[in-house]
């Protein structure tokens, strides 16, 4: 058996939950007096019922009243335990071991918690929690008597089923994702439980299935529920993948390591049985691509997660540095040496004079639909205002560190609505985005990127282009809704969507217009770099 040498001490609020199905009760009825002697299991019932009751109206005199309150006490909870009950805590808020609470509260999520002695078994695509906890004496007397006990081992005193990804809503997504049972088991004192790797630290169960390979899903549905959900643990967690994808390891392996000190669990293809002390299964979601410090322990916020992505990103675009120094090194030392070197250094100190920086503008380029049509006018425009222009053209295998690099050294980001303007989130706060919001796309575009690039800090400036910028001008007649009433086609459906204005139109800048935005970002950015203060954005 292997065993984690971690050790991870519980802090008093941490992920303990309540669970309100912990506590039961047994009610004999005192008041039944008849029974048919051919239903010998009835009669039996009768009497015991009547006994017990006879017990209990004797035990203060046998016992005193503090040993009938402790008798309660194992069914019911204590005046001071509903004395301290916050009826505005969460759920989930606090709970004993041996139970799974789930909060199923969410549009978005469901949220299991699981606590005592868990254990995975990826077979039957199950997480048992096995609980000690006894059951009352009557209970199991009635068994015998009625001759309904179970085999202790096989019995389940709780079972619930989630799909640990974070679109709730949207059932046929759901559908394809993986189902697991969380079940609790009876404990039967000396019964051996098998257990492969022992794990002095909490798991954190979830799906990197569904929309999975578009960016936007992978930092909304993924990576930052996941932070939600675990930067509390400070490090010492395990995460246990369903749907596990190597790539999607490697693409955001700087990110998890700076959340877990463990490698993640393949739960599907790993057929050892892990035993955790705790498990949440299930990713906690706030909002679109934020973190709502009023739901976080210690007030987190979107602003910590961003200072995440520098610590995470730095180790890899320091070493991308030192190899382009290198490079540039070894290309100094193969040039004739003489006056052109004697040259190159008095230039170079003449580029160590003081001068005013240009602001950096990047543009975030797309192929296929939505693609800017006169990307080049953009280009020469925004050089001649005083912008040093950097075209970025990302796709799914380029590596976000470069991606990072680029856009944490820019001052203004430019780029068309799509789930690459995800990236705002590489961007310093204070920095300016401009989104190009074609027809049909303004409330996606807001909602998706737009607030929250506000609530990073961004300036944040949505361009609404005009039916005349919009490829669609010279597919439709100039009074078909398509371009009078958008909103009124976008009503219909997503899939009128879709084929309309997501994959079927492409935009031309109105760039006399467009200069108007620009001119407010260059002014701005200018100001900001060579003035080290922070000028009003209007």
């Amino acid at each position: 058996m292997v065993h984690q040498q971690r050790f991870h001490q519980w802090r008093k609020g941490e992920a303990h939950i309540f669970d309100d199905e912990e506590h039961g009760f047994v009610v004999l009825d005192c008041a039944s007096s008849g029974f048919k002697r051919k239903k010998p299991k009835l009669f039996y019932l009768l009497l015991i019922s009547l006994v017990s009751c006879s017990f209990v109206l004797l035990v203060p005199e046998l016992f005193g009243s503090s040993s009938l309150s402790l008798l309660y006490s194992l069914g019911v909870d204590s005046e001071g335990a509903r004395e301290n009950y916050d009826a505005n805590a969460p759920p989930c808020s606090s709970m004993s071991n041996g139970t799974i609470c789930c909060d199923r509260s969410g549009i978005r999520t469901d949220v299991c918690i699981m606590k005592g002695d868990v254990r995975t078994h990826s077979a039957s695509s199950s997480v048992f929690l096995y609980s000690s906890k006894q059951t009352s004496g009557f209970v199991d007397l009635f068994s015998s008597f009625l001759g309904v006990a179970e085999d202790s081992d096989d019995e389940e005193l709780q079972h619930e089923k989630i799909r640990p990804y974070t679109r709730k809503w949207e059932s046929t997504t759901m559908e394809t994702i993986d189902e697991l049972d969380l079940v609790v088991k009876k404990d039967i004192a000396g019964t051996h439980h098998r257990c492969d790797v022992w794990h002095n630290v909490p798991a954190v169960f979830f799906s990197t299935g569904g929309y999975t390979g578009n960016v936007y899903h992978e930092f909304n549905d993924g990576i930052l529920p996941l932070y939600i959900t675990s930067q509390h643990f400070e490090k010492e967690v395990v995460f246990v993948i369903l749907e596990y994808h190597n790539w999607w390891i490697t693409k955001y392996g700087n990110i998890l390591s700076h959340l877990t000190n463990y490698p993640p669990i393949d739960f599907s293809r790993d057929k050892r049985t892990h035993c955790f002390p705790e498990a949440i299964v299930g990713l906690k979601i706030h909002d679109e691509l934020t973190v709502d410090p009023l739901l976080m322990k210690g007030k987190k916020s979107i602003l910590d997660f961003r200072h995440l992505l520098d610590h995470a990103y730095w180790p890899r675009i320091s070493g991308l540095i030192q190899d382009e120094e290198r490079e540039m090194q070894l290309k100094l030392n193969q040039s004739p040496s003489g006056p052109v070197r004697v040259q190159s250094m008095k230039i170079n100190k003449q580029d160590q004079k003081p001068r005013l920086k240009k602001p950096k503008l990047v543009i975030l380029s797309r192929s296929g639909s939505r693609a800017l049509l006169n990307e080049d006018c953009l280009i020469k425009m925004a050089e001649e205002m005083g912008f040093q222009v950097e075209v970025l053209r990302p796709n799914r295998t380029t590596e976000l560190a470069k991606i990072y690099r680029v856009l944490n050294s820019s001052d203004v980001m430019i780029g068309v609505h799509g789930a690459a303007m995800t990236h705002f989130l590489f961007m310093k706060p204070g920095s300016v985005f401009i989104q190009v919001v074609p027809l049909g796309t303004n409330w996606a575009a807001d909602t998706y990127y737009g607030e929250p690039a506000r609530k990073l800090g961004l300036k944040y400036i949505g361009y609404e282009i005009l039916p005349r910028e919009s490829s669609l001008y010279s597919e439709y007649d100039k009074a078909d809704p398509v371009l009078t009433d958008p909103k009124s086609v976008t009503d219909k459906g997503w899939e009128y969507t879709k084929k309309i204005y997501l994959d079927g139109q492409n935009v031309s800048l109105d760039m006399r217009r467009f200069r108007k935005r620009l001119l407010k970002a260059y002014d701005y950015s200018f100001s900001k770099i060579n003035w080290h203060g922070m000028p009003i954005f209007r």
